[in-house]
């Protein structure tokens, strides 16, 4: 009865086969919450593959719904003693759109399938592997324990690809099924394939689109240039006043006022390891003054997703009646997201660009969120992983992407920590999702040695002496 026991446990779940087969089942089930046809499959991925497992864990399971999702939510619990900490573990399992014809020969989203020790299929981590991989790393340290040591909740949604709705309010009504002393979650990519990485929040993001509307029509642009505006000209301009040439937001309010020194500090420790295939970093590139890692970690990005104007296929002679482009700013914590569009509003009229109509996108995204790099669960956690791995973990105060922590944080009040089994060249939401067994091997590992030592009593400690975070 010993944690090297539960991870060698856990480990095995890989060698033996179980992990695989689990998986294949649950790729097989396509949650694309995208698709509104799908519908029936989030239920089918709850009752067939998260209920059952749930309770062969000894949970009770209860589904829910909330009015602003299509989309079920599973709130699972075991409870051993009001004594011990409860930790609270979270997963979703609808999925990015398969892109069925875009996959390599050979592949497809909706099959696990093996290549030169890399596990390839829609889900394998995002997110349908890592909750996985959490939950055979849970059933080791049970089987080996004979019991966790602590109490565990668990909140898995189907609706986190298209911005958790209903997940803030669901979480807000029935906060006392969730309460917990922290939150142990998976998703996201490590910052490189062979370092172990913990990420204690995400910046959040804003999706809008610019349009101008000049006229009814296009018009010859012979006959007429010179004479009557160009609304692609006009955007093009109005998103250079925005964002300057090397990437530098120029919006005021859109960009915090410092980095705080526990986050430098936890930022300075990180390194990019780019991996085959990733595109080259830019130095030059973004706000000036400041690293690559805290330029993604720790500051704001404003990118262009889309533009359009004219007719890009097949170009005439005509100035465009319309311009229309579709932009993006990822935020960190320190920043207004409910005045955002507001302030850009006022930048936008001031800079002469009052035609220019701004519209939030249809697709929710997540606000900024982060604890506190010198949180005391932070270092239990880091101490967890390195005991583990034998090496010091990656800390990043805030995930490059999104994802709903701020629902952890802000409603339920919990110190938030995220183990990611993915890699930067996981493409997740492309075709061909893969992970490197690599990555699963230590990730099962991980977790295991990590719901091990909640059992023991540095943590049921600092359960017992919670600290407020600070999520500045």
């Amino acid at each position: 009865m010993t944690r090297q026991a539960a991870i060698d446990q856990a480990i095995g779940t890989l060698d033996s086969g179980e992990l695989f087969e689990i998986l294949s089942r649950r790729i097989a089930i396509p949650t694309e919450s995208q698709n509104e046809q799908r519908g029936p499959e989030m239920q089918r991925y709850l009752d067939d593959e998260m209920i059952p497992a749930f309770e062969a864990l000894g949970f009770s399971c209860r589904v829910l719904r909330h009015p602003l999702s299509a989309s079920p939510f599973l709130i699972a619990q075991r409870h051993e003693s009001d004594d011990l900490p409860t930790v609270l573990g979270y997963g979703h399992g609808d999925v990015i759109r398969g892109q069925d014809d875009r996959w390599r020969e050979g592949l497809s989203p909706w099959r696990l399938t093996e290549r030169d020790g890399i596990w390839f299929g829609r889900g394998v981590v995002d997110n349908k592997g890592q909750h996985t991989l959490n939950l055979l790393a849970l059933q080791s340290v049970l089987a080996t324990r004979g019991r966790l040591g602590f109490n565990a909740r668990y909140l898995i949604e189907m609706g986190e690809e298209t911005g958790s709705p209903g997940l803030r309010e669901l979480c807000t009504e029935h906060a006392d099924l969730l309460r917990a002393d922290l939150l142990i979650a998976s998703d996201g990519p490590r910052i490189a394939r062979n370092k172990p990485t913990l990420f204690l929040g995400s910046r959040g993001g804003l999706g809008f689109d610019l349009t101008i509307e000049s006229r009814e029509g296009a018009h010859h642009s012979g006959n007429w240039g010179g004479l009557i505006s160009n609304p692609g000209v006009l955007l093009a301009h109005a998103i250079a006043s925005m964002v300057g040439p090397n990437g530098q937001i120029r919006v005021p309010g859109w960009v915090p006022d410092h980095i705080p020194d526990s986050v430098r500090q936890a930022v300075g420790k990180l390194a990019f390891e780019p991996g085959p295939g990733d595109p080259t970093i830019e130095p030059w590139w973004g706000e000036p003054g400041l690293t690559p890692q805290e330029r993604v970690f720790a500051w704001c990005s404003l990118e262009v997703l889309a533009f359009e104007t004219g007719n890009p296929r097949q170009p005439v002679n005509a100035i465009p009646p319309r311009a229309w482009a579709r932009m993006q700013l990822r935020y960190v914590v320190g920043v207004d997201p409910d005045t955002l569009l507001d302030k850009l509003r006022v930048f936008l009229d001031r800079q002469g660009f009052p035609m220019v109509k701004i519209a939030p996108s249809r697709e929710t995204m997540f606000r900024a969120s982060r604890i506190d790099p010198a949180h005391p669960w932070v270092q239990w956690a880091a101490a967890s992983l390195q005991h583990t791995t034998g090496q010091e973990p990656a800390i990043l105060p805030s995930l490059g992407g999104s994802l709903p922590n701020d629902v952890f944080t802000e409603v339920l009040g919990l110190p938030t920590l995220w183990v990611p089994h993915s890699y930067p060249g996981s493409a997740n939401h492309a075709p061909n999702e893969n992970v490197p067994l690599t990555v699963v091997r230590e990730g099962l590992s991980i977790m295991a040695g990590l719901y091990w030592d909640l059992g023991e009593a540095p943590a049921r400690h600092l359960a017992d002496h919670p600290v407020p975070i600070d999520c500045r």
